[in-house]
């Protein structure tokens, strides 16, 4: 019988917590952050999936970052989770301070309501891990909400108090979890916090009678942040707006407790509030939005002589090379979403025929004005038929090629098409300031950059590009949007013992395009662009409207 892939059964969110963790600073207490991995079905080694937000002199700290996963109920999915103290920027985890680790299975959280262990490992003694876990809907709202504050108690003994808020969602089983966090206010005892956008699902999980706890601090920087008040309220009496129905008195429990005539430690208030429809990445595919990708392929001289066995873009008869395995990893998958299953295919850094010149942006083909390629099948024998056509060359310039597929991104803004380059490289830009304002611009259109680097060379201005951790800027202007990701093809390939290219492509394939839906609906978004109905939506609007007369 053939292997059947499971579906997931259900998908559930992961929300952590830690206690009397080890404290390894000495003049503060650590700060904790928590890695999230799994280990797949069939695989021998854990995956990193995620990072928790950094809690700053906190023994006890409460997540915010949630995690949701997919639940098989037929499988048994092997889960493993890190704490460490974080000592610096880098993104090396062996740079931090080891807290201790916990591994268990999504089965064992699931059915425990709430599963606390300890942490282990070499010279661990102490801390734990709790893990929470929820039963995700499928609402796909958020909500837009501002508070301010008037007549906060004063917690500071030298000054006023610097409030910020803590929203908690209520859990099936009673308890809380937190699920967002205002910035600080200093020294001020009537605020008003910056707006902010939390999902309605990860606020009360879709149900607008759910309780929502509200508790307001006073933030202290050695992390004993002091409880100014709390209150509750739930989505539905939110969502009616500013007014005296949600202005809220901040209790103090123990204040309360001891003084009889205590009314309250002031008051919070609803300033504005705005829920919205959120729409995925499958909204807009299902409504007829296409994906067209134009692949460009480094014909540098640093790839070495392609006849030789040594060089990056040598043809075996046994294997392909890893410039024609990244080629078939992302474009097998994207054609799925292209209707016409033609690509546009460039090289760059090679001199052409005939009369030698060097060219940033030539069609892989040989065609003087057509750069498509039918299909998978069609690039790889364009490019097989270019290495035998170009002679290797230089210098390697990244900007013809992007500011190339910017000019066809420019003329479709209206959300039926989405572009995606895919650049596959061996060595460091040489045009380094061209290419931070290629993508700057190209920033607010409708395409994502994929650079995929072949070989061993030393990538690091590479990661400047895939502002992941710092947003991408040239000449004082900043990226719109995170639109690169960078990845070593290296890190796919040779790591596990007789992995096939099969299996190498799939993991590069899926490394590489995992953050395209969020580049994608962060375009549609901040463009005001709604998905068209599905073709059965309209079939079904069709058939449910009244007869013409």
């Amino acid at each position: 019988m053939p292997v059947m892939a499971s579906l997931p059964a259900t998908l559930v969110e992961l929300s952590l917590s830690c206690r009397n963790l080890h404290d390894m600073d000495t003049f503060s207490k650590s700060d904790p952050m928590c890695v999230f991995f799994i280990k797949e079905f069939g695989q021998q080694n854990y995956r990193e999936i995620g990072r928790t937000e950094i809690i700053w002199n906190n023994l006890n700290p409460d997540f915010v970052k949630k995690f949701p996963v997919h639940y098989f109920f037929e499988e048994r999915q092997h889960l493993k989770f890190q704490v460490y103290d974080v000592d610096s920027k880098s993104h090396d985890l062996s740079k931090h301070d080891f807290l201790g680790e916990m591994e268990c299975t999504l089965g064992e959280i699931v059915s425990s309501g709430t599963f606390k262990k300890n942490l282990t490992g070499k010279d661990i003694r102490k801390g734990s891990i709790i893990v929470n876990s929820e039963e995700l809907s499928s609402c796909k709202e958020e909500i837009t909400m501002q508070f301010s504050a008037k007549k906060l108690d004063k917690k500071d003994f030298f000054g006023k108090s610097d409030p910020f808020l803590v929203f908690y969602r209520c859990n099936e089983d009673g308890s809380f979890t937190v699920t967002h966090k205002t910035e600080v206010i200093k020294s001020n005892l009537n605020p008003t916090w910056r707006p902010f956008t939390v999902q309605v699902r990860a606020l009360c999980n879709g149900d607008y009678d759910r309780s929502i706890k509200i508790e307001c601090y006073d933030w202290d920087s050695d992390g004993g942040h002091d409880l100014i008040g709390i209150f509750q309220t739930n989505l539905r009496e939110l969502t009616r707006g500013k007014g005296a129905n949600n202005v809220y008195e901040c209790i103090n429990p123990k204040k309360q407790a001891k003084k009889s005539k205590y009314k309250n430690s002031g008051t919070v208030s609803l300033e504005s509030c705005r829920v919205e429809v959120v729409h995925s990445f499958l909204d807009y595919i299902k409504g007829g939005t296409e994906m067209q990708c134009t692949i460009a392929v480094d014909f540098t001289a640093s790839n070495g002589d392609p006849r030789q066995p040594t060089s990056l873009h040598y043809m075996s008869p046994y294997q392909p090379n890893q410039y024609a395995m990244a080629l078939r990893a992302v474009g097998e998958i994207i054609q799925d979403y292209d209707s016409d299953k033609l690509f546009p295919a460039l090289g760059f850094g090679a001199r052409l025929p005939p009369d030698g010149r060097i060219s940033h942006e030539f069609f892989l083909n040989g065609h003087p004005d057509n750069p498509y390629c039918e299909g998978i099948d069609g690039v790889m024998n364009a490019y097989h038929k270019a290495l035998q056509t170009v002679q290797l060359y230089g210098p390697t310039n990244f900007a013809p090629v992007i500011n190339h597929v910017a000019r066809f991104a420019g003329a479709q803004r209206d959300g039926t098409q989405y572009f995606i380059l895919l650049i596959l490289t061996d060595g460091i830009i040489t045009d380094m300031p061209q290419t931070r304002e290629a993508i700057v611009n190209a920033s607010t259109l409708p395409l994502s950059i994929i650079i995929v680097g072949v070989g061993e060379a030393q990538f690091d201005s590479m990661d400047e590009l895939d502002g992941d951790d710092v947003r991408l800027s040239s000449r004082g202007r900043y990226a719109d949007r995170d639109i690169v990701q960078f990845v070593p093809f290296r890190d796919f390939i040779g790591k596990r013992g007789g992995e096939n290219t099969i299996l190498s492509q799939a993991r590069l394939a899926k490394e590489i395009l995992e953050e395209i839906p969020d580049q994608f609906v962060s375009f549609m978004r901040k463009n005001n662009i709604k998905p068209k109905p599905s073709p059965l939506q309209r079939q079904d609007s069709i058939a449910s409207a009244p007869p013409l007369h």
